[in-house]
């Protein structure tokens, strides 16, 4: 088998099951585990994965800042941020979490009837300032500055008092066999507490954080009411995510 398609089955695998364990590629192809680590190595070198004790994983996306985040796919962030706002009826609580792709929410909020928006994110607060029928609940605790949201007990406490009828999360990763990550402990834990308070759990997919996967784990797909994700966004690579029980919402 030549070095080109046994990297294209390692990619393929990594993609399909969220790692790669050496011994068991070699296994499986009957190829010898040195050779299989010799992929792993060089593929690492190339930025294609990430190797870890026994075999690898998929690269976690970079975490950029927050004002960064802002240039990056805006025109995919729009169009979901518009269909999510069309979900929303009069009367509901929605729980907004923070990002620049949640902002993209705000800015699509219908305006001719009212709601309530709970949020941690004094940013995502910020730009309800002005809008007309949304009621706001700002809740606070400890600020995770890389995403501008609050964190910790008090935050915890607080979102217990509330029962959203939709929660928008975001992360940072999405994998049809690891589920929805992040890049942060806390942070995970208090997205992982407002989608257990919430009656529906909608996440908006940007097509680069399809199959990827970030350190800290959020909830399994199975948690959630579904994934929303571009009308450009292939569907064969949607159907792993449709195997492992995701509804898929296409914009």
């Amino acid at each position: 088998m030549l070095t080109s398609q046994r990297q294209t089955i390692i990619l393929d695998l990594l993609r399909r099951d969220g790692q790669v364990v050496a011994k068991s590629v070699a296994e499986e192809f009957n190829l010898s585990e040195d050779t299989i680590r010799r992929d792993l190595r060089e593929m690492s070198a190339q930025g294609l994965l990430k190797r870890v004790h026994g075999g690898a994983l998929p690269l976690s996306p970079d975490l950029p800042d927050f004002s960064t985040r802002r240039t990056v796919s805006s025109e995919e962030k729009r169009s979901l941020g518009a269909y999510a706002a069309g979900m929303i009826r009069p009367g509901q609580t929605i729980f907004l979490d923070g990002g620049t792709t949640t902002a993209e929410i705000v800015r699509h909020l219908p305006r001719d009837f009212a709601f309530t928006i709970v949020t941690h994110s004094p940013t995502i607060s910020g730009e309800l300032e002005h809008h007309p029928t949304a009621e706001v609940i700002l809740i606070g605790g400890r600020l995770y500055k890389h995403s501008m949201v609050a964190t910790g007990a008090s935050a915890i406490v607080a979102i217990s008092l509330v029962r959203p009828d939709i929660f928008f999360l975001g992360v940072t990763a999405v994998h049809p066999a690891h589920g929805l990550s992040t890049g942060d402990f806390e942070e995970a834990t208090i997205k992982r507490h407002i989608a257990q308070c919430s009656v529906e759990t909608y996440v908006m997919v940007t097509e680069e954080k399809l199959d990827t996967v970030s350190p800290c784990h959020v909830v399994s797909l199975s948690a959630i009411s579904g994934l929303i994700v571009a009308a450009s966004v292939p569907d064969e690579r949607l159907k792993p995510y449709r195997s492992a029980g995701a509804a898929i919402l296409k914009t």
